[in-house]
């Protein structure tokens, strides 16, 4: 099978396995995995903060980033697919009681007019005030978007004296993509979270980074959640070598998917627009094409190609380091007979 569901299915190579054969380890609840120790100094310099601290998946990098800003009772403003509202199953509201307002774009990006309706400052008892805004760079059911007024929406924030969260799961390949360094980024927001298990290839775990005090916090609350692990240095050392092997490969990945998309685009016209795939992940929408996703989905199947739905029209295409070129150019050309 040709797996492009997503960049979440990569398995650790063998010098990956090593690395993390060979770790020094000890218990990160007492704060003694000098791995754990390692990776986390390493993602907060990358990042432009004080301090990290190494988590199981990236929805908890979130949930204790969103929280550290946005106290019970008040809201966070996201665009509407934002992974924080759609894919964390209303964790926000369930584990910290936090709402959340959005606005909507075709693509997930930034919408500085809407953003500046939707902040309510203090208005007294009878509206929820706006405590922070979350941005999603790439954008995942956006097609991998790059939020191109990320400085813009910051200095916009930083008037109205408002954090910014940064969900960055894919910030990786926003980075390599433009060339704009990751702590260009990352040091823009209060806090921010980056993954290791997507395009980088780890098997495992997330990071937040944000201030010392901010970063104090959020490890109080992975414990308190049940989130706090032992000798975990095995995965951040996976996380280690991901960092220092698999960043800049990730122009690869980027290749593929403008491939596929443009093979897409020739088989099913309007469907997707190449020049607009910026990083990984290609969404065609089938609308047009008579063909449901799910008659897409199983046919590619049935062919040996995996891919996936985001919406009752969209399909979802995801390259990685797994997925050499020539499988997605294969996977590419199995979709579009489907689509023809």
């Amino acid at each position: 099978m040709i797996d492009l569901r997503s960049d979440t299915v990569t398995r650790p190579s063998a010098g990956m396995l090593a690395a993390m054969t060979s770790a020094p380890v000890g218990d990160d609840v007492y704060g003694e995995d000098p791995t754990i120790t390692a990776l986390e100094e390493r993602v907060a310099g990358l990042l432009g903060h004080e301090a990290a601290l190494f988590v199981v998946t990236g929805s908890l990098a979130n949930i204790l980033g969103v929280r550290a800003l946005v106290p019970p009772g008040s809201e966070v403003l996201c665009e509407a697919r934002a992974h924080i509202a759609r894919a964390e199953l209303g964790a926000h509201a369930t584990v910290s009681g936090v709402t959340t307002r959005t606005w909507s774009t075709p693509d997930g990006r930034i919408d500085l007019g809407q953003i500046r309706e939707l902040i309510a400052p203090d208005l007294g008892p009878y509206f929820v005030q706006t405590a922070a805004v979350s941005v999603e760079n790439t954008h995942n059911f956006g097609g991998g978007w790059i939020q191109h007024s990320y400085d813009a929406l910051a200095d916009l924030l930083d008037e109205a004296r408002l954090p910014l969260h940064l969900d960055g799961a894919r910030l990786w390949n926003a980075s390599v993509a433009t060339g704009v360094p990751l702590s260009a980024y990352g040091s823009r927001a209060a806090a921010v979270s980056v993954c290791l298990s997507k395009g980088l290839g780890a098997p495992v775990g997330s990071v937040v980074a944000g201030s010392a005090e901010l970063i104090r916090e959020a490890r109080v609350w992975r414990k308190r959640l049940g989130a706090g692990w032992r000798q975990a240095g095995v995965l951040a050392a996976a996380g280690l070598y991901a960092i220092d092997h698999n960043v800049e490969r990730l122009a690869e990945d980027h290749a593929n998917a403008r491939r596929i998309a443009e093979i897409l685009a020739d088989a099913a016209p309007g469907s997707v627009k190449p020049d607009q795939v910026e990083t990984n992940i290609v969404v065609a929408d089938l609308a047009a094409t008579g063909h449901t996703v799910a008659e897409v989905v199983a046919g590619a199947e049935q062919a040996g190609v995996l891919v996936g739905g985001v919406g009752a029209t969209q399909l979802r295409v995801v390259t990685h380091l797994d997925a050499s070129a020539d499988d997605c150019r294969q996977a590419a050309e199995t979709i579009a007979r489907l689509l023809r």
